[in-house]
């Protein structure tokens, strides 16, 4: 049973299975039914994603400055997972070819083993208050710290909704920190902001505190603004990948070894941890949330030690199986924004049958983790180009002026004889085309009075 919104009723579930096989044998209506019915959704609930559906100019232009119109990006639902022992069908917002296909196919790989585990850190963010002119660093530090609870107080009347839900103020840090500019001081204000992203509430309680923290620190405060380095706020997924649907225990000794080289050098792991996001960012921006925000605190903490490393770490198990495990920042909410004022967010919400922050952030690290494995495994198995570029010829075959009825066509021959390049396409379509428009063998023998040889092809 669905709420009128679209979403399950609290307490419910998308469908037990989210296993939808041979979904992409059908066409986007009939997928998208499919995943509405799958997911105990009302018919209609995912009818912003249709075509000339979803945010409308009016709506964006309230939304962001000097609206000239919109762009629209893909969104296909990825299958098979379980997250925490919930089925989950995925909406991923992407213009790259593998991404969803790839991220079903993992996550199949570990359905038999228990699919996602997740944990975190909790809901809280942090809020900075720059102070500057500091005379006595060290003890307007202290003073700071002891004014902990005014402060709290102070942040917290400034949000009364956020603290009736439980959330708030929850504690401060200050630290004295050398810079090419002086020492300053500079003061974090953790927040607990439930489900919403918190980057409003974090900003208004630093405005509020910033004053007060200046007359205590006897100096000036400079910028008031939260930090993306949520490392408060922190998902973490694993999972156990079962090694004969990987390949073998060759396939599971390589990943482990270009994991390991991920780990050990910052060249390899930008482009590993970015195969992370193609998961992450396509989950987030489907939801409405904030995809810089989510990608600076990911790749900041990937440098936490002060070497750019691996986001994930694979490593084999007892019963040689691949253990994959991810851990990231992940601010991202169900409240404000983009999540509420885009209807096209709002039926991938509802698709997600997510109920809190946390959920959301839980499936969306197992994405993550889910989009890694694969590229992994086509890297270790086969090379990455065999399988992406073979998904990646449709929009090859498109780009080459083919028509939807001739798309999968133009496909199947650019990768059947390696040539999936746009000119090799075009070349492809026009022999396709003119095949099509050949005369038969009953028109060859036709009169030159027959109209079908009087009539160029059209």
């Amino acid at each position: 049973m669905s709420t009128t919104s679209g979403r399950p009723a609290p307490g419910a579930r998308p469908r037990a299975d989210s296993r939808l096989p041979k979904l992409r044998d059908h066409d986007p209506a009939k997928r998208r039914a499919l995943v509405a019915q799958a997911a105990g959704l009302d018919a209609d609930a995912l009818a912003a994603l249709d075509e000339g559906e979803g945010l409308r100019l009016a709506q964006a232009d309230h939304m962001v400055e000097n609206v000239v119109g919109l762009i629209a990006i893909p969104v296909g639902v990825a299958t098979n997972f379980l997250v925490d022992g919930v089925d989950r069908l995925i909406p991923m917002a992407t213009e790259e070819p593998s991404v969803v296909a790839a991220a079903s196919n993992a996550a199949r790989m570990a359905r038999d083993h228990g699919g996602f585990r997740t944990s975190s850190t909790g809901d809280v963010m942090m809020a900075q208050v720059q102070v500057l002119d500091v005379v006595d660093p060290e003890a307007a530090r202290l003073r700071l710290l002891a004014a902990k609870a005014e402060l709290l107080a102070l942040a917290d009347a400034q949000d009364p909704v956020l603290a009736g839900f439980g959330g708030g103020a929850r504690d401060i840090d200050v630290r004295v920190l050398p810079t090419r500019a002086g020492t300053q001081v500079i003061l974090h204000l953790h927040v607990d902001v439930r489900d919403a992203m918190g980057a409003n509430a974090v900003n208004t309680m630093a405005e509020a505190i910033a004053p007060r923290v200046a007359e205590i620190a006897g100096a000036r405060t400079l910028l008031r603004i939260l930090t993306n380095k949520a490392d408060r706020r922190i998902a973490r997924a694993s999972a156990t990948f079962d090694a004969e649907l990987l390949g073998g225990p060759q396939v599971v000794a390589d990943i482990v070894a270009a994991s390991a080289f991920a780990e050990a050098d910052p060249y390899r792991a930008a482009t590993h941890n970015k195969g992370i996001m193609n998961g992450i960012t396509a989950v987030v921006l489907a939801t409405g949330n904030d995809t810089r925000a989510v990608e600076a605190g990911c790749h900041s903490h990937a440098a936490r030690d002060g070497q750019y490393r691996a986001l994930s770490r694979f490593e084999q198990d007892a019963d040689g199986n691949l253990s994959g495990s991810l851990e990231v920042p992940l601010a991202v909410g169900l409240v404000g924004g983009a999540t509420r004022a885009h209807p096209s967010a709002q039926a991938a919400v509802a698709l997600l049958g997510v109920e809190t922050a946390r959920e959301l952030a839980a499936v969306i690290a197992s994405v993550g983790l889910a989009q890694n494995l694969a590229a992994c495994r086509a890297l270790a198995a086969e090379g990455i180009q065999r399988g992406h570029m073979t998904l990646h010829a449709r929009t090859i075959a498109a780009s080459a002026g083919a028509a939807p009825d001739e798309v999968a066509a133009v496909a199947a021959r650019i990768v059947a004889e390696r040539r999936i390049r746009v000119d090799d396409a075009r070349e492809v379509l026009a022999e396709l085309r003119a095949a099509s428009t050949a005369p038969t063998a009953s028109t060859a023998s036709a009169t030159p009075t027959d109209p079908a040889i009087q009539e160029p092809p059209s």
